[in-house]
């Protein structure tokens, strides 16, 4: 028997119910109750999505606020002293006050650290844990959600962050290793185990995507003990052990099939080995058969073989990782091309594709559904749209021709320091300026063509101008044009190289209420005309000051987009980068003189098994390189990177060859920096000194301390001072007061 089960489902609102509702609690304009009403009926609306569309195994847990680590952070009282948390159950306030930060008269304190989901677009809150830390159960969320859904006849499967994950992505504080405090975790974990279990759970699902990676013996030794424990706790309920977004390593595939729990979730789609575990497995299995992370349509004739081939007995089918990666529902879009859409497969559809699965194997029906399917994935094969044989044969020929500056950064300093003759702790920004409600209104006013395209140039002109103004009157000394003609940094791009497309309705989570809408990558890329020269020369044109030219990278434009999976991605990205390569190549001919290309995305890619980095991170530094190597010694590239764990590839990172890397350093207080100390990196680095996701603006003082501790680090005269991501989520009020004493941190250290 085949039963179908969701292994976590988007949490966002279909039409982004709950991101509307946060911004407006935040703002003020509704109280708590209201917000945990659109919660509440978000929450309904999944499992009933759910139930409608064949699914034997709801989950339930799978709704945050904010990010579900946090929430695991909360539920297990692991909140750091400087919150001022009471040590009774979490209240919203200090919830909030870790996502984002708070800057009140009773609470004054930075958000927690924020760093990617392993190699996803998704962001989590990572947990700060000392060495005597102590845990206890702190919230009912997990139980209340349950029973919630048990009111309104959904029994459904709970999704718990596991143990092993939960300590091993926190932050040991001094350095202690994490793991050392699961004695101490275990039984907070076996409590909630026991009490999901006396509510009724019939099934338990206990999420450990850490497994996918490499990891030291010591830790894969206690895998099989740490699973004992928690099905010890378990009563009559089934505890599922879910991992995903890679393979798993044979000798943790011993562990965890040599323990106790009652059945394991393998990611089939990005774990091709993870196959060779299905047949004779003797522990009941969850087969993640349907991409969770892209939008093709599955081809289900393919996967019902491979069940047929390999599978016995009782299993369940679901998707290859949580859903949380993927847009809501198909049915809702209304702005991609009809011969394209017919090749996609949202979230919901993703539910349809599982029970046509199950319905053909254990009853012989929906043929007619397997049918259409057969000819839609037969269809995109061979349709004219994707190939084009120009892109094909220029990715043919890439040398040190194509990927090398004429110069070293040595020389090029030089040449650039008389050009630009910047004073010590530079000031710049990364790009973007607050967005604010009437930028928003005018794009969407010209995209419905309530607004003329003249009226529409007039209006981005007057912001870009007034842009500038505000960075002259601040004193900031490299300035940006603000990018008002700009929805994000990928979708910009997307729109004008052919072999994308685009959604009214994919949206998906980043963080928070952060929504980005990933473009399609359908076909080969090229770029027919330039993308930003015009705003780029018009800014330049208002200041006798520098502006800097923004282009989003190729890693980050690939990373990004929803990509084909029809060729590899290193070939994907290959296309891009002379894409980007065009455009620089036209940004300096019309007298841009510095020009960022931000790689906030590149270690996002980095494989979770370390054996797959020389190979990624050989062809990645080469797409960079095309993008920016056509330069003159002149022209300073600049590139931007965030929310990553750099050591791990800091010489890649140096080998970008990038004259200037902004970073973020903020949230972590400038300990990512002790990279630097370890590795000597030979070009100028803007370390973060402010964190742009919080609403809260640090002091001169506190900014300067900051510049203070990476001057330490790296030598002072190789130092800019910038933010530490673009202003385009920030208000006008908050963003001058930070750049103000930004400016006046970095012309008072001038002065030592």
């Amino acid at each position: 028997m085949i039963q179908v089960a969701t292994i976590g489902y988007p949490r966002i609102g279909p039409k982004r119910e709950l991101k509307i509702a946060l911004e407006k609690f935040w703002k003020g304009e509704i109280a708590e109750p209201e917000l945990q009403n659109t919660a509440k009926d978000l929450r309904k609306k999944n499992w009933q999505t759910q139930k409608d569309n064949g699914v034997d195994l709801i989950s339930s847990n799978d709704f945050s606020f904010y990010d579900h680590v946090l929430d695991t952070i909360c539920l297990l009282g692991a909140i750091p002293e400087r919150y001022k948390w009471d040590g009774k159950a979490v209240s919203l306030k200090t919830y909030f006050a870790m996502a984002r930060g708070s800057q009140t008269s009773e609470l004054d304190v930075p958000a927690l650290e924020m760093t990617k989901w392993f190699d996803t677009n998704y962001h989590y809150l990572v947990p700060e844990l000392t060495k005597d830390q102590n845990f206890k159960l702190s919230t009912n969320k997990p139980f209340a959600e349950f029973e919630e859904a048990k009111k309104s006849n959904f029994n459904t499967k709970p999704i718990i962050l596991g143990p092993l994950s939960f300590l091993l992505l926190a932050k040991g504080i001094d350095g202690f290793k994490t793991i050392n405090l699961l004695s101490k975790i275990l039984p907070v974990y076996k409590e909630i185990i026991k009490k999901l279990s006396d509510l009724g759970a019939e099934w338990i699902q206990i999420d450990e995507p850490i497994l996918v990676k490499d990891l030291d013996s010591h830790v894969v030794s206690q895998i099989k003990n740490t699973f004992n424990e928690l099905k010890k706790a378990s009563g009559s309920a089934k505890i599922l052990v879910a991992t995903y977004f890679e393979d798993l390593n044979e000798e943790i595939k011993d562990e965890i099939f040599a323990s106790d729990i009652d059945a394991v979730h393998l990611d089939l789609v990005r774990g091709t080995k993870n196959k060779n575990y299905v047949k004779n497995s003797k522990k009941k299995l969850s087969l993640g058969l349907i991409d969770g992370r892209n939008i093709w349509k599955t081809n289900l004739q393919e996967k019902i073989d491979f069940i047929k081939s390999n599978a016995s007995g009782d299993i369940i089918i679901t998707s290859s990782c949580p859903l949380l990666h993927s847009p809501y529902d198909l049915d809702l879009e209304q702005k991609v091309p009809a011969e394209i859409k017919k090749w996609l497969s949202f979230s919901k559809q993703k539910l349809q594709e599982l029970n046509v699965i199950k319905n053909f194997i254990d009853q012989g029906t929906h043929q007619e559904e397997l049918k259409k399917n057969v000819m839609d994935v037969q269809d995109r094969k061979t349709s004219k749209l994707i190939h084009d044989d120009a892109v094909k044969n220029r990715i043919k020929i890439i040398n040190k021709s194509i990927t090398e500056r004429k110069s070293t950064y040595t020389t090029r300093a030089k040449v650039q320091k008389d050009i630009f003759d910047l004073p010590k702790y530079p000031t710049t920004t990364i790009g973007s300026f607050p967005q604010t409600s009437d930028v928003r209104q005018a794009r969407a006013k010209f995209k419905r063509g309530e607004l003329d395209e003249k009226s529409y140039d007039k209006f981005l002109e007057e912001k870009t101008i007034d842009a500038i103004r505000k960075q002259e009157k601040i004193g900031i000394d490299v300035i940006v044009h603000g990018e008002f003609e700009r929805n994000d940094m990928v979708e910009y791009f997307g729109e004008q190289l052919k072999g994308f497309t685009f959604t009214s309705s994919g949206f998906v989570q980043s963080y928070g209420s952060r929504c980005v809408k990933p473009p399609i990558i359908y076909g080969n890329v090229f770029r027919p005309n330039s993308m930003t020269v015009r705003w780029s020369k018009f800014a330049q044109d208002q200041t006798k000051q520098i502006v800097k030219g923004m282009l989003t990278g190729p890693i980050t434009i690939l990373q990004w987009s929803f990509v084909r999976d029809d060729q590899p991605r290193k070939n994907t990205a290959q296309e891009i980068a002379f894409a980007i390569r065009d455009e620089v190549q036209d940004l300096e001919k019309n007298g841009i003189r510095m020009i960022q290309i931000d790689e906030p995305a590149l270690r996002e890619g980095l494989p979770l098994k370390i054996k797959d980095w020389k190979e990624y991170l050989s062809w990645s530094v080469d797409c960079f390189k095309i993008s920016s190597a056509v330069v003159k010694d002149e022209t300073q590239i600049h590139t931007h990177m965030c929310y990553a764990e750099f050591e791990d590839i800091i010489g890649s990172i140096a080998a970008l060859d990038a004259d200037v890397i902004s970073i973020e350093t903020s949230r972590s207080r400038m300990e990512l920096l002790t990279t630097f100390e370890k590795f000597k990196y030979p070009n100028e680095v803007g370390p973060g000194v402010y964190d742009i996701h919080s609403p809260r603006v640090p002091s001169k003082d506190e900014i300067k301390q900051l510049i203070q501790k990476a001057s330490k680090l790296i030598d002072p005269t190789r130092i800019w001072v910038n933010p530490d991501c673009g202003l385009k989520t920030r208000g006008w009020p908050e963003t001058i007061d930070a750049l103000t004493k930004m400016v006046a941190a970095a012309k008072e250290l001038r002065l030592n």
